[in-house]
C-alpha cells in the first residue's frame, strides 16, 4: 500500500491528466451518462469554479496582503507577451492567406492568456515565489481585458463585440475568481484565525484539489477535441503553434526570472495559463476551431508541470 502512496504522490498530476481523458472516453460509453451529457456538464462547470475557488482560497490563506507588491521581473513579462500578441496580429492583418490563419489565433490566443489560477500552487511546491506569481496573474488578466478588446477587431472583426462590452466580458470572466477567494481569506484571517492556522497546516489540500479540477479540465478538453470538426491537418497546426508557444514562454520565463532571481515563479506566470480562459476567448473573440489551441496548450503545460514537480518531489527525497 505504500508504494501505490508514494506513487500518487510522485505522480498526481499524470495520473489525474489520463482520469480526466480516460473518463470522458468510458462516459460516452456508459448509456446513462451519455443521454444525459448536457447535465453532466452543467455540473462540471459548476464544480469547476468551486474547486478553483477553493483552491485559491487554502493558498491565499498562506499570503500577506504585504507580499502582494511588485516584483522586478513582472515589467519584462508583461512586456513580453505584449510584444508576441502584437507581433503576430500584425502579421494576421498583413497578410491575405488564410491556410495558416487558425493556427497563428490560436498561438496568439496561447501568447496572451493569462497565468493560470492553479499557478500560485504549483509554484509554492516548487519553492517559488507564489506571492509573486499572484501578484503577477492580477496584472496580466488587467493588461488582457484591455489589450484583447483593443487588438482582436483588428485581427478578426466582430459586429457585436465593441471595446467597452469586450472590456467588462473580460473583466466579469477573470476577476472575480481572483478577487472573492483573495477578500474571503483575508477577512477569515481577522475573524478565525485558528481556522485560517489549520487550513494552512493541511500542506498539501490546494493540491490535491487542484488535481481534481484539473481531471475535469482534461475531460472537457478531450471532449472538445473530438467534437471539433476542424480537419486533421489544421488540428495539427493549431497544436504545434500552441507547443511552441508553451516551450518559448516556459523558456523565456525561466530565463528572465534567473536574472532578477526568481526563475520559478516568473517560469510558471509565463508559461502556465488559464486553458478555460484562452478556450473562451476563442470562442467569444475569434472561431470555436481556434479554441482548440487552449484545449493543446492545457496538455503541454500540465506534461512540463508533472515533469518539474516529479524532479522537485525526487530532489527532496534526495
Amino acid at each position: 500500500m505504500h508504494w501505490f502512496i508514494r506513487f500518487l504522490k510522485n505522480w498526481t498530476l499524470p495520473v489525474a491528466m489520463t482520469l480526466g481523458i480516460a473518463a470522458y472516453f468510458i462516459a460516452v460509453r456508459v448509456p446513462f451518462l451519455k443521454s444525459h451529457g448536457d447535465e453532466v456538464m452543467t455540473a462540471i462547470s459548476v464544480v469547476q469554479p468551486v474547486l478553483i475557488f477553493l483552491m485559491l482560497f487554502i493558498t491565499f490563506c498562506k499570503i500577506n496582503l504585504s507580499q502582494l507588491r511588485l516584483r522586478s521581473w513582472h515589467l519584462g513579462l508583461l512586456l513580453f507577451q505584449t510584444a508576441c500578441f502584437l507581433l503576430l496580429a500584425s502579421v494576421l492583418m498583413c497578410s491575405r492567406g488564410e491556410e495558416s490563419r487558425v493556427a497563428i489565433e490560436g498561438t496568439m490566443l496561447c501568447l496572451i492568456c493569462p497565468t493560470a489560477t492553479a499557478g500560485a500552487v504549483v509554484t509554492a511546491r516548487l519553492g517559488g515565489d507564489a506571492a509573486g506569481l499572484t501578484t503577477y496573474t492580477i496584472l496580466v488578466n488587467t493588461l488582457v481585458a484591455v489589450l484583447v478588446p483593443l487588438v482582436a477587431p483588428l485581427v478578426h472583426p466582430h459586429p457585436d463585440l465593441g471595446f467597452v462590452s469586450s472590456f467588462f466580458l473580460i473583466m466579469g470572466k477573470v476577476f472575480p475568481m481572483l478577487i472573492c477567494p483573495l477578500f474571503a481569506a483575508m477577512l477569515l484571517k481577522l475573524l478565525a484565525p485558528k481556522v485560517v492556522a489549520f487550513l494552512t497546516a493541511q500542506k498539501n489540500l490546494a493540491f490535491y484539489l487542484w488535481a481534481v479540477a484539473l481531471a475535469l479540465a482534461l475531460a472537457v478538453t478531450t471532449r472538445s477535441l473530438v467534437h471539433s470538426e476542424v480537419a486533421v491537418g489544421e488540428i495539427l497546426w493549431i497544436g504545434l503553434g500552441s507547443l511552441m508557444a508553451c516551450v518559448v514562454q516556459f523558456a523565456f520565463g525561466r530565463f528572465w526570472g534567473r536574472k532578477h532571481g526568481e526563475s520559478i515563479a516568473a517560469a510558471q506566470s509565463l508559461g502556465q495559463k488559464n486553458t478555460v480562459f484562452a478556450i473562451w476567448m476563442g470562442y467569444t473573440f475569434f472561431t470555436p476551431v481556434t479554441a482548440v489551441a487552449g484545449g493543446f496548450y492545457s496538455i503541454w503545460h500540465n506534461v512540463y508541470n508533472s515533469w518539474q514537480l516529479y524532479r522537485a518531489e525526487h530532489h527532496r527525497e534526495d
